[in-house]
C-alpha cells in the first residue's frame, strides 16, 4: 500500500485528504506543520509527501530543502500561493509539481498518481546499483552474494546511494541515523563506514565509492 504523508495546517484540508486518499487505498498519515513533517518523514518514509507552503513554523520551501537532503520522495505542493516565483522556488528546491488552493480532488488524484507513476520508474534505478564486486538493490534491501549488513548499516547505505555524488554532511547522517541528540557523535560514522568499506569496497583502505569528505562528511561516488 503507498504511504502518504500530508503536511498542512488547515484542519479541514488534512480532513478531507485523508478521507479521499483512504478511500482510494492509500495508508495515510498528516502533520500539521513543518518540523513534525520532517520527523514523520524520517520515522515513516512515506512514498509520497503532500505539502502546504504556509506552514505555521517553517516554509515549505525549507521543508522542501530538508528532505532533499537525504530522500527522492515526490513531493507534491499543495499551496494558496498563487505567484509565479512561489511556484519556481517550490519546484527548484526539488518539488515534482505544484497544485494551487483551491483545486479539484479528481485533478489532484490525477496528479498524485502521476509522480508515483514517475517515481516508480527512478525507483527501479535502485534495484542495480554496482559498488566494487557487489550489486546492491536497495529496493529489495538485498547485496549480491549473500552479503548482509545490519539495520544501521543499510540505513547510512541508503541515504548514500539515494544522493550520488552529493556530499552528505556529518551532521545530517548523525541526525537521521541516531537522533539530534548525537550529533557530535562522529566516531559512530567512523567505525560504520569502516564496516560498510570493509564488506563492499574491494580495497577498504583505498574506497573508490564510499568517500569520506575530511571534517565534512561522506559522499556516494558511482
Amino acid at each position: 500500500m503507498t504511504k502518504i504523508l500530508v503536511v498542512d495546517d488547515e484542519p479541514q484540508i488534512l480532513r478531507a485528504l485523508r478521507i479521499n486518499l483512504a478511500a482510494r487505498h492509500y495508508e495515510v498519515a498528516v502533520a500539521a506543520d513543518g518540523s513534525s513533517a520532517l520527523r514523520q518523514a524520517a520515522a515513516w518514509h512515506p512514498d509520497l509527501v503532500v505539502l502546504d507552503l504556509g506552514l505555521p513554523d517553517l516554509d515549505g520551501v525549507h521543508v522542501i530543502h530538508g528532505l532533499r537532503g537525504w530522500t527522492r520522495v515526490p513531493i507534491v505542493v499543495l499551496s494558496g500561493r498563487t505567484g509565479n516565483q512561489d511556484k519556481i522556488d517550490a519546484l527548484d528546491a526539488g518539488a515534482d509539481d505544484y497544485v494551487t488552493k483551491p483545486f479539484g480532488v479528481e485533478e489532484f488524484l490525477a496528479r498524485i498518481r502521476a509522480v508515483s507513476r514517475r517515481a516508480a520508474i527512478a525507483e527501479a534505478d535502485l534495484t542495480s546499483i554496482q559498488i566494487g564486486e557487489h550489486t546492491v538493490d536497495l529496493a529489495g534491501k538485498i547485496i549480491s552474494d549473500g552479503l548482509r549488513l545490519t539495520s544501521t548499516e543499510w540505513h547510512i547505505l541508503e541515504i548514500l546511494l539515494r544522493n550520488p555524488g552529493k556530499l552528505i554532511p556529518q551532521r545530517y547522517l548523525l541526525t537521521e541515523v541516531w537522533g539530534s541528540k548525537h550529533v557530535k557523535e562522529t566516531h559512530y560514522l567512523r567505525q560504520y563506514m569502516a564496516q560498510l568499506r570493509k564488506k563492499l569496497e574491494h580495497d577498504p583502505a583505498h574506497p573508490k565509492h564510499l568517500i569520506t569528505e575530511p571534517g565534512m562528511g561522506y559522499r556516494y561516488t558511482p
